[in-house]
């Protein structure tokens, strides 16, 4: 079932949405909004961004590296 989620918005914020629908190819608000929604959660947070460089610098200073002479290389 199908069902209606109202926002309040600035008229700025509107035209800025339905442009942005339009330069991206949507057919509706709609649309973008929820590709919006299913984008954030391949998202990460500020904290785990964080934790893991901590991890990393921390693989770093043991020796734990793989060294690759292309990107292409770990892939």
């Amino acid at each position: 079932m199908r069902k209606v989620l109202s926002i309040s918005v600035t008229d700025v914020l509107e035209r800025d949405i339905k442009q942005k629908t339009k330069k991206r190819g949507f057919n509706s608000v709609s649309d973008y909004i929820k590709n919006l929604v299913v984008a954030d959660e391949d998202l990460i947070s500020e904290e785990e961004l964080l934790e893991d460089i901590r991890r990393g610098e921390e693989d770093y200073k043991k020796g734990n590296v793989v060294r690759g002479k292309r990107l292409s290389d770990f892939i």
